[in-house]
């Protein structure tokens, strides 16, 4: 069993919505050296893509080829407010039980972070969040709105978390004191497809996506071919 990223991100109550990383952490080192800028891109994408596609207040797993994205999104406190998603990537044969315990925990210790970001009213252009959304700090910009210092804390605390939830069976204290978990119904997608608007297709925002480079679009493209487990979709 494997997990390869853990992240959080902040995202807007907009039809359709936006989803800006907060923080990351991704573990590829089964990948190969010359795959893991291309994997990593693919990560992030699906990381947005599912964050900002499935429901609020429903936990969701996303399963295509060999991985499932593991989604928990929340609504904000206030109409009109950012709400917060927790997402996991993990193989097939991570369970849902201490993926789900850990994205609620995380989603618990983190609500506050939205405090210090700016509200969607003040901050149109979050999605794209540029440095004078931001009161003209390109750091808190690159930050995804997030003070610098708080960004690192922030991808510390996923870091630990995606290192020792590689073995589910870490979970087995918070598993124990979330047994409401067990009333929630996960909706399960076999697909990627299935969560996107009608119409939309992968291929599309794969190709329409300025977070991929041309060299990730090329190997999305080759791997598809080739239905190669290095994709991550």
């Amino acid at each position: 069993m494997k997990v390869y990223s853990l992240s959080l991100l902040s995202v807007t109550p907009t039809t359709p919505a936006q989803a800006t990383l907060l923080g990351t952490s991704q573990d590829l080192s089964s990948f190969s050296f010359y795959q893991r800028s291309s994997v990593g891109e693919f990560m992030t994408f699906f990381t947005k893509t599912v964050a900002e596609r499935t429901p609020a207040n429903q936990p969701s797993s996303v399963e295509e080829n060999n991985y499932k994205a593991h989604v928990f999104r929340t609504s904000g406190r206030q109409a009109g407010s950012l709400g917060m998603a927790a997402v996991m990537i993990t193989d097939l044969e991570y369970p849902y039980r201490p993926a789900f315990s850990l994205l609620t925990k995380l989603l618990d210790e983190h609500t506050a972070l939205l405090n210090s970001l700016p509200s969607p009213s003040a901050a149109p252009s979050f999605g794209s969040a540029s440095a004078n959304a931001f009161g003209g700090n390109p750091s808190q910009a690159a930050a995804g709105g997030l003070p610098p210092a708080q960004k690192g804390k922030l991808e510390g605390t996923l870091a630990g978390y995606l290192s020792k939830y590689q073995d589910p069976k870490q979970a087995d204290t918070i598993m124990k004191v979330q047994k409401e978990l067990d009333e929630t119904k996960i909706v399960l997608h076999k697909t990627i497809e299935s969560v996107l608007e009608r119409g939309e297709k992968l291929d599309n925002l794969v190709e329409r996506s300025n977070a991929l480079s041309a060299q990730s679009k090329m190997f999305y493209k080759t791997a598809k071919k080739q239905n190669s487990c290095c994709v991550v979709m």
